[in-house]
């Protein structure tokens, strides 16, 4: 059923992309807008609210927004069933919290029977991982929390950005943190203090697995590039690289004045924020590059009689070195996928026992 849904919601993409480009650039503007009045305190934070504006962006207004909120209530009533039975042995003062977060966890990654009535039995079934174009390159819509819900699978995006709008609903905390072109959960209990919540495989990682990819610098972690945490506002932001690389899907990268806008709004709140500045940086270059060939110009300092695109030279520079200066390495496509697979095959060397049975030994 989920598949067949799917189908229909990418026939719905297909339609949209033959829109004309003008009429839509507004959706982005109104999506920025209302980002960022969350960012200045004009209105309330709501990591849901961005995700969703950032998606219908990009669909040009045709997101079903009621649909989606459906479907996190309906997935909320879930969660409050589970952890309404108390399946945790756990009795620190955070109880009430952890059983949330290991009920949304229990969600996403397992089958739920849920009984309707003495002779019929819904079962929920879990969020897969979806290895079809994983990173979005042919179908950008593959990134997408809306997606998730409709066809049942996702990637290291969708599921973690679900798995926090949840928490947000029950108003308890969950982290973002990031990887090399990865973001994965961090959570923490009184127990056992800080550990990582991967919705991709179903598992809690020690910090050893991320650093096995070997496109993690120790620079990249001391400066905060990597493995750290997202402030709820922080979070909130990030919706605006999102927002920027969904510009630069459905218009490409002849004007980057939008793109960088929106990822220097992200830096003010995220200084470190890797992806921001590279997309920044590489949207930059690319509008260089193609006034380079417009002009026949073989160096770019050929253009620099035009004072802004030498700023803006000047400003990308910078952001590489400081980029590699902090510690920025950018993982290849097959290095990621081996580096999803040490969880399957090694897991018994990269998985976090004492997450695992935390809940039982006490």
């Amino acid at each position: 059923m989920r598949k067949r849904i799917y189908i229909l919601f990418i026939a719905l993409i297909f339609t949209c992309s033959f829109s004309n480009a003008q009429d839509s650039t507004h959706y982005y503007q109104q999506a920025y807008e209302s980002i960022d009045s969350m960012l200045t305190g004009k209105t309330q934070l709501n990591f849901k609210k961005a995700v969703f504006a950032t998606e219908n962006a990009y669909l040009d207004g045709k997101l079903d927004i009621k649909k989606m909120n459906n479907e996190i209530e309906t997935l909320t009533s879930i969660v409050k069933a589970i952890s309404a039975t108390n399946f945790l042995t756990y009795n620190e003062t955070d109880k009430d919290i952890v059983l949330k977060q290991a009920s949304i966890f229990k969600v996403l990654t397992d089958t739920i029977p849920i009984i309707l009535d003495s002779t019929h039995v819904f079962f929920h079934t879990p969020y897969s991982y979806d290895f079809e174009d994983n990173w979005g390159q042919t179908d950008w819509t593959k990134m997408f929390v809306s997606k998730l819900l409709i066809a049942g699978n996702g990637n290291c995006h969708s599921l973690p950005f679900l798995y926090k709008i949840l928490a947000e609903e029950f108003q308890i905390p969950a982290y973002l943190s990031f990887a090399p072109n990865h973001i994965y959960i961090k959570l923490r209990c009184k127990k056992t203090g800080w550990y990582n919540t991967e919705l991709t495989s179903a598992t809690f990682p020690i910090d050893a697995w991320i650093m096995a990819s070997g496109y993690v610098h120790l620079d990249a972690i001391r400066n905060g590039f990597y493995m750290d945490t997202l402030s709820l506002q922080q979070s909130v932001a990030y919706n605006l690289l999102d927002l920027a690389q969904c510009y630069q899907k459905k218009f490409g990268n002849s004007n980057p004045d939008f793109v960088v806008k929106c990822c220097e709004t992200v830096l003010k709140y995220h200084p470190v924020n890797v992806n921001a500045m590279f997309t920044k940086a590489e949207a930059q270059k690319r509008l260089i590059e193609s006034k380079m060939k417009a002009k026949n110009a073989k160096k770019p300092d050929e253009l620099f009689a035009d004072d802004s695109i030498k700023a803006m030279y000047s400003d990308m520079e910078q952001t590489y070195v400081r980029l590699h200066q902090l510690g920025y390495r950018r993982m290849p496509e097959e290095m990621y996928i081996k580096w999803m697979g040490m969880l399957k095959n090694e897991s018994e060397k990269y998985l976090d026992k004492k997450i695992i049975h935390k809940f039982v030994n006490q």
